[in-house]
């Protein structure tokens, strides 16, 4: 038995352990290697001028044994002499396709070459406890046999092969108290596997499978038989022109293969040539996926390299703002030695810049073209898309701002901030927003009655989030956010000065509820309303107390505005003057009707309605 030519057991547990963190990929190797196989003689034939070779007669088979538990993949490449067998199988982490890849002449051919590393044949070892390769190369007239039971080493013997092409044979573990190899030699697993993995190597990987006839016997049973299938796609869709792509098959392509059993809103098929080629077919759901908006959703696009896939998740390629987005991207990028993690992020993130970009473009020609499905997915995702400008500070801003839709209280629909500073009308220097639960809680506010009476639109922010964005926008087209409820002016009468301290009792009797007590023009119908000065509302206080560590959220600084136009204002003079009792009592009263019209919670209902009852007898 001869070693390897590497530090053998101590190289081969770590190409078996360490490097793999996933037993099934095996196949996805041996598939690989078996493609490239096939690639080289295909090159061989066009470079050397052999004839009675064409692309449709290579394939690639599997047969499963459950009884001797083995699986042979076979293929009809190029196969291997015994120095290649000893070469390529003999030395660990030698890479036979690596060497032929950097052949300059396969940039002129239509030729994909797969393996880089010379590791990924050892992958068997993680499901196999022995494993025979025999091989017969393109020319020869005799074959070998390459067998290993793993550290031990290996021995290579000639033997009788047909024709040209290798035969990898794995001899199946037992399965263990961690592990179930049984799995490996069922039909359905294996054709799992390739559909996962290996759907769009470019040869047909066949199996004979299970079929059962249509018609039942007599007992109702259907009888069973064998029929050899091809189990992979072979050509990936998003390697077809789009014109040659119908709708039909695109949707047909997502639901299969992301579980949606809905037609995508949008699909976007991508080709790009330049410092990283790569092609992408990515999708746009109709429906929110039910864990969207919880820990347990995981973004990021399928990665392939060569039509094998590599990561299920790439969450490198997909910024946290368009999460919702699903999809692919194909690339040869450089790999790891294990080909599950790319080794060079600097490729991902330029990738990633266009895609980007793209999905921008894309959502903003469906704004303009598609108004209707626009609001559909806006409805469905416009909350990431606001949490993009929060979470980045204000950074993603340019790229997310007309992307966003508020519901305008004046057009009542939705509309963009460029629609609203279209149509500013009599108001031309702010943008006004009020925030609440609800549109028809912000369209209760005070003050936006008056804005609106007015002839002034305001955007009603109903999200948590709303608020917090726009102080990171801080302005758009050179327009400020203003807060309906906090920024617009305090139209204060002349107050005389024996009033004055009627609005000094009206605080003191509040007990620290409110920071300071004013008389207002600037409200229409209400009596009171509650505001707020500095930085922090009303909503975001809401907001911040909802949250963990609540006791150290900044606090908001509350003014009771009182309506010197309306009767409420000369009732409190005249109690003021004649029944302090009462005095106090209306206050509170006006606080608690003010507190409820801005949404905050009131501490004791039961007091307030016996406060009520006394007003009035």
């Amino acid at each position: 038995m001869k070693k390897f030519k590497t530090e053998s057991q101590k190289v081969l547990d770590m190409m078996i352990n360490s490097i793999y963190t996933n037993k099934e990929i095996f196949l996805r190797e041996l598939l690989s290697n078996c493609s490239d196989a096939i690639d080289k003689l295909y090159f061989k034939s066009l470079t050397d001028g052999i004839s009675g070779l064409s692309r449709n007669d290579f394939h690639i088979d599997i047969k499963l044994d459950k009884d001797n538990r083995t699986i042979t993949i076979s293929d009809n490449g190029i196969g291997m002499t015994a120095s290649e067998l000893e070469e390529n199988l003999g030395t660990i982490a030698h890479s036979g396709s690596l060497e032929f890849k950097n052949n300059d002449k396969l940039k002129e051919e239509d030729i994909n070459i797969i393996g880089q590393f010379g590791v990924g044949f050892y992958s068997a070892f993680m499901v196999a406890k022995k494993v025979e390769v025999i091989s017969k190369a393109y020319g020869e007239e005799t074959a070998n046999i390459w067998t290993s039971s793993g550290v031990n080493g290996y021995d290579i013997k000639p033997c009788e092969k047909e024709s040209n092409g290798t035969d990898i044979i794995l001899y199946i573990k037992e399965n263990t108290e961690n592990d179930t190899f049984d799995s490996y030699l069922e039909e359905y697993k294996i054709k799992n596997l390739v559909k996962k993995y290996s759907d769009y190597i470019r040869y047909p990987i066949q199996m004979e499978v299970t079929k059962f006839k249509p018609n039942a016997d007599e007992e109702g049973k259907q009888e069973k038989y064998l029929e050899k299938d091809t189990l992979n796609a072979i050509v990936p869709i998003w390697k077809k022109n789009k014109s040659e792509v119908t709708k039909e098959e695109y949707d047909e392509f997502y639901k299969e293969n992301f579980f949606d059993g809905t037609n995508p809103l949008k699909t976007i098929h991508m080709s790009v040539e330049g410092a990283v080629d790569f092609k992408a077919l990515l999708f746009i759901p109709e429906t929110v996926p039910y864990n969207y908006y919880s820990k347990q959703y995981e973004k990021g696009l399928k990665l392939y390299t060569n039509g094998v896939m590599i990561m299920e998740k790439c969450a490198d390629l997909l910024p946290d703002y368009f999460s919702f987005v699903r999809g692919l991207v194909d690339s040869e990028v450089t790999l790891n030695v294990s080909r599950e993690v790319v080794q060079q992020t600097r490729q991902l993130t330029q990738i990633g810049a266009s895609i980007e970009k793209k999905i921008k473009s894309e959502l903003e020609n469906l704004l303009k073209n598609d108004r209707e499905n626009y609001e559909k997915f806006f409805k469905a995702f416009g909350l990431q898309i606001k949490f993009g400008i929060y979470q980045s500070f204000g950074a993603k801003a340019e790229v997310l701002k007309d992307l966003v839709l508020f519901h305008s209280l004046k057009e009542d629909k939705l509309v963009t901030l460029k629609e609203y500073v279209e149509n500013m009308g009599v108001n031309k220097d702010s943008i006004f927003y009020a925030s609440g639960k609800t549109v028809s809680a912000v369209k209760s506010l005070p003050k936006v009655e008056k804005l609106l009476n007015d002839g002034i639109d305001v955007l009603a922010m109903v999200d948590e989030v709303d608020e917090f964005a726009i102080k990171f926008m801080g302005e758009y087209d050179k327009k400020p956010f203003k807060n309906a409820t906090q920024e617009v002016s305090v139209e204060s009468g002349d107050v005389k000065e024996e009033d004055k301290p009627i609005l000094d009792a009206i605080k003191d009797a509040l007990d620290g509820k409110v920071e300071k007590v004013v008389t207002t023009k600037a409200l229409v119908n209400h009596a009171v309303c509650l505001s707020s000065e500095g930085e922090i509302s009303i909503e975001m206080e809401k907001v911040m107390s909802a949250m963990p560590n609540a006791e150290n959220a900044m606090k908001v600084t509350k003014v009771l505005e009182i309506n010197e136009n309306h009767a409420i204002y000369n009732k409190l003079k005249t109690l003021f003057n004649e029944d302090k009792e009462k005095f106090n009592d209306l206050a509170k009263v006006l606080y608690v009707q003010s507190a409820l019209v801005a949404g905050l919670e009131v501490d004791n209902i039961g007091e307030m309605s016996d406060l009520i009852i006394n007003l009035l007898v």
